[in-house]
């Protein structure tokens, strides 16, 4: 099999490449790695020094992606499916990129912040990473209170950065109950078969989260 993905399934920036991989019934091989292993870890820095994942090794061609956008992006225009992920018109492609970068940059980031912080028992003022996430989710409600998918009339590689993005950050900072349009969007999202089944494969690593007891029951 050509296509090897470094990741593990409870890591937010790995689903969203494992649900483009998954809408697109794209073939690949596994490769979990717990960075808490030195074996693991050399692994990994071997490809990527940085050593993050995920990275997808494609022996076909010879080459290693890492990045998530560049990896979702690199699949698209390499191992396509019947769900284009980055549309042919260059002006909606460039929303759907604002719209990746939106949700890796002001949903994940403030996210992992308070959760780490809560992982390493750091004592500290995270009031401005909750701000960050309240007004990302004002924008998200305003921009979805029209619109299906949050960038084009298609689900795309920005709603692959979107719902593992809100999955999370719900645990650390519930959606506000008046913002219809952000919890609609949020479960279309939830809806689709890909996006199910990256969180039926992380189940069973939930308990190692830790906001696990802000998870809903439903997806435990």
């Amino acid at each position: 099999m050509s296509l090897t993905l470094y990741y593990h399934p409870l890591a937010s920036f790995c689903h969203k490449v494992l649900i483009a991989l998954y809408e697109n019934n794209t073939a690949f091989e596994r490769r979990i790695i717990n960075l808490g292993e030195p074996a693991d870890r050399a692994e990994l820095a071997a490809i990527w020094p940085l050593c993050r994942f995920p990275v997808l090794r494609d022996d076909a061609r010879g080459r290693d992606v890492p990045e998530t956008s560049i990896i979702i992006e690199y699949l698209d225009q390499h191992y396509p499916g019947g769900q284009d992920l980055l549309p042919d018109d260059p002006e909606v492609a460039l929303e759907v990129r604002l719209w990746d970068r939106f949700f890796d940059h002001y949903v994940q980031e403030p996210m992992q912040a308070i959760v780490l912080a809560r992982l390493n028992d750091i004592q500290c003022d995270l009031t401005s990473e909750r701000t960050k996430l309240k007004t990302a989710y004002k924008m998200i409600e305003q921009r979805m209170a029209t619109r299906e998918w949050i960038s084009g009339a298609e689900f795309s590689l920005a709603d692959c950065a979107a719902a593992p993005a809100l999955f999370y950050a719900a645990t650390v900072l519930p959606f506000p109950e008046e913002y219809d349009a952000l919890s609609g969007y949020f479960e279309r999202l939830l809806a689709r078969a890909s996006v199910q089944r990256v969180l039926e494969e992380a189940k069973p690593y939930f308990p190692q989260y830790p906001f696990y007891d802000d998870i809903p029951e439903r997806f435990l």
